[in-house]
């Protein structure tokens, strides 16, 4: 068995220590942990619940204007009972049917991607926005390390509810911990911000 010297022991964990910070020095840098729940915000932080609600209004005007071309759809389609077969008032009638029809089905994925795009839009950018505000406190507070939690509590009368909460990562926090609040307000802020003020920021 090859012997290996102390100094070349204290060589190697020296390299090591190079390498990767160790236990100690993270405990003497006082690295601090948070959590957020980025679910509950959009659920619940008024400004985004009223941007949803625009799209989500647009979306039930835009029900009652389909319904409407399809009930207009639905007569063109009747009246070609009307006419006699092969004579060319059926033709004309087949084809204005056949018109309304694609037009229909055109209008309608338009509008679907439309409106997925806008609600697309609506989280790409208060998800922006939640991502600024927990930098912003985590700088504050020197926070190294922030994880997205879910606090909704299982029920067991909803299977989904139920998966949900046994695929949480975090398992217990202390409530001191979470700063979801905290981000909720600055995103209030930052409505204000959009107005004339200025966003906050920590430099």
């Amino acid at each position: 068995m090859r012997f290996i010297g102390k100094a070349a022991i204290l060589v190697a964990i020296g390299t090591l220590a190079a390498m990767t910070p160790s236990l100690a020095t993270a405990q003497e840098a006082g690295h601090r942990v948070a959590v957020v729940d980025v679910a509950f915000i959009f659920k619940n932080h008024p400004g985004i619940k009223a941007q949803v609600a625009a799209v989500e209004n647009d979306l039930k005007s835009y029900g009652g204007e389909m319904q409407k071309k399809q009930e207009e759809l639905k007569a063109a389609a009747e009246q070609i009972k009307s006419f006699k077969p092969g004579s060319t008032e059926y033709s004309q009638q087949e084809e204005r049917v056949a018109g309304l029809e694609s037009k229909l089905r055109l209008d309608m994925a338009r509008k679907k991607k439309e409106l997925a795009d806008a609600e697309a839009r609506i989280y790409f950018d208060n998800y922006q926005k939640i991502a600024d505000g927990v930098k912003f406190l985590a700088q504050h507070y020197k926070i190294n390390l922030v994880l997205r939690y879910n606090s909704e509590n299982m029920d067991l009368e909803e299977g989904q509810s139920v998966i949900r909460g046994v695929m949480k990562n975090v398992v217990y926090h202390d409530d001191d911990l979470d700063m979801t609040k905290g981000v909720m307000q600055y995103l209030d802020k930052y409505s204000v911000a959009g107005n004339g003020a200025a966003a906050p920021t920590n430099r």
